[in-house]
C-alpha cells in the first residue's frame, strides 16, 4: 500500500521510513521493524505512537512548504534533522502554524501535545540519521496542581469526621444524599490514610478491609513499579513500554489480542504477583468506611444480578452502566469524586474551620505520605 503523496523529497523519504515502522497496511502490522527503545531494547511501535508519528509526518510536510525552513529541507530527509530545520520545524510548531486544521492554526500547542511531539522527533531521527546527534529541543514539565497542606489536611480530617454523622446536606438547591455524602467521606478518608491512586482504590475488594474496618490492602499499580520493569516485559513482549503501561493498568480495550497475550506472557513470566500493602486506618475513617460499607450492601442486597458482589465502591444511581449497585471502575470513581467534591464544598462553604477539598484525586493523593504496616502489625491483622 503506498504511502499519501508528500510534495517534498524529503517528507517522501521520511514517510517511507515512517511506513517501515507504523506501516499503514494494517495487514503488514506484525510484520513491522523495530525502533530503538529505552536503553536500546529493539520494541515495536504501539498503535498509539504510530498515529503521533504520522501527525508529525504531517506536520513537516506542512512545514517545508513554509519559506522560513530551510531550503534544503526538501531534498532528503536526513535534511530534516540538521539543527537549523529542526529549530525552525520546533518554532512554527510551538506556535500552531503547523495544525491541521485550517481553523485553528495560530492556536500554540499544549505542552502535553509538544511533549508527544518532541518524543517522536527523537524516534524519527533514530530512524533516518540513526548515527548522528541531532538538536531536541527541552519542554519544560508541565507544573503540578497545589497540593494540600499538612495544617490544612488535619482540620480537612476533623471536618470530615464530623461530617460523618450529621444528616444530608443542601445549600442553594445543592445537595448530598446520605448515601453519596457516606461513599465520598470514605473514598477521601482512605486516600488521606493511605494515598491510593483513583485506580488502587476502584481495586478494592471487602476482602481489602480487615476486620473491624482497622486497616485496608492496598494493592499498588504499575506507576509504583521500577520503571526498569517496563522496559524488561517490553523488550520480552517485542511490544513499545507504551503497550505494557497500557495493559498493566487494564486499559485493554486499547491494544489488540494478540499483544495482550504476549504481554501478559511476559509478566507471568518476569514479574510476581503483586504485593498488597496494608494500611491503619484512623477512627473517623473507620466510621466513614463502615458507614458506607452498611449502605452499599443495601443497594448491592437490591441488585437484580448475579456476581460482582465483592467491590467496595458501587454506583448508587442507575446508569449506562446497569442499576444502582454495579462496580465503579477508575474512571467511575474519579467522576463520583469530582461530583461530590463539587457538591461538597458548595455546601460547606463559608462554615468555620472548612478548607475546600482538592476537585481531582491526585491532588489530595500526592500531598499524603502513608506509611504502610510491617511484619507482626500485619500478621496481627489477620490478614498476611
Amino acid at each position: 500500500m503506498s504511502t499519501r503523496p508528500y510534495a517534498a523529497a524529503s517528507v517522501r523519504q521520511l514517510a517511507a521510513v515512517v511506513d517501515e515502522v507504523v506501516p499503514r497496511d494494517r495487514a503488514a502490522w506484525d510484520g513491522r521493524r523495530p525502533v530503538p527503545g529505552v536503553g536500546g531494547l529493539p520494541v515495536r511501535v504501539s498503535a498509539e505512537r504510530g498515529r503521533q508519528l504520522w501527525m508529525v509526518v504531517g506536520m513537516f510536510d506542512r512545514a517545508v512548504e513554509r519559506e522560513e525552513m530551510p531550503d534544503r529541507s526538501r531534498r532528503t530527509a536526513a535534511q530534516l534533522f540538521t539543527r537549523p530545520a529542526l529549530r525552525t520545524f520546533w518554532s512554527l510548531a510551538e506556535d500552531g502554524e503547523l495544525r491541521f486544521l485550517a481553523k485553528d492554526v495560530g492556536k500554540p500547542l499544549p505542552v502535553a501535545t509538544l511533549r508527544i511531539v518532541r518524543d517522536c522527533l527523537g524516534i524519527l531521527a533514530g530512524l533516518v540519521v540513526p548515527d548522528k546527534a541531532v538538536w531536541l529541543p527541552v519542554v519544560e514539565q508541565p507544573e503540578l496542581k497545589e497540593t494540600v497542606a499538612a495544617r490544612d489536611r488535619a482540620a480537612l480530617y476533623r471536618g470530615l469526621a464530623d461530617l460523618a454523622s450529621s444528616g444530608p446536606l443542601e445549600r442553594g438547591g445543592i445537595g448530598m444524599s446520605g448515601a453519596e455524602r457516606a461513599r465520598l467521606l470514605a473514598m477521601v478518608g482512605l486516600v488521606l490514610d493511605s494515598g491510593c491512586r483513583s485506580g488502587e482504590l476502584a481495586a478494592l475488594r471487602l476482602a481489602d478491609v480487615a476486620g473491624g474496618e482497622r486497616a485496608v490492602g492496598i494493592r499498588r499499580r504499575p506507576q509504583k513499579a521500577p520503571p526498569g520493569r517496563v522496559e524488561e516485559i517490553a523488550a520480552l513482549a517485542e511490544v513499545h513500554p507504551s503497550a505494557v503501561e497500557a495493559i498493566r493498568a487494564g486499559h485493554l480495550h486499547q491494544r489488540s489480542e494478540v499483544v495482550r497475550q504476549r504481554v501478559l506472557a511476559a509478566i507471568a513470566e518476569l514479574e510476581p504477583l503483586p504485593e498488597v500493602e496494608w494500611y491503619p486506618l484512623r477512627d473517623g475513617t473507620g466510621v466513614a468506611l463502615r458507614r458506607w460499607l452498611q449502605i452499599r450492601e443495601q443497594v448491592v442486597d437490591a441488585l437484580p444480578l448475579e456476581g460482582g458482589r465483592s467491590a467496595v465502591w458501587v454506583t448508587l444511581r442507575a446508569s449506562k452502566a446497569g442499576p444502582p449497585g454495579v462496580t465503579l471502575r477508575p474512571q467511575g470513581v474519579r467522576q463520583a469524586y469530582g461530583k461530590g467534591v463539587t457538591a461538597l464544598n458548595f455546601v460547606m462553604a463559608g462554615r468555620y474551620g472548612w478548607s475546600p477539598l482538592p476537585v481531582t484525586m491526585e491532588q489530595l493523593r500526592r500531598a499524603v505520605e502513608a506509611e504502610p504496616l510491617q511484619g507482626e502489625a500485619v500478621r496481627e491483622l489477620g490478614a498476611a
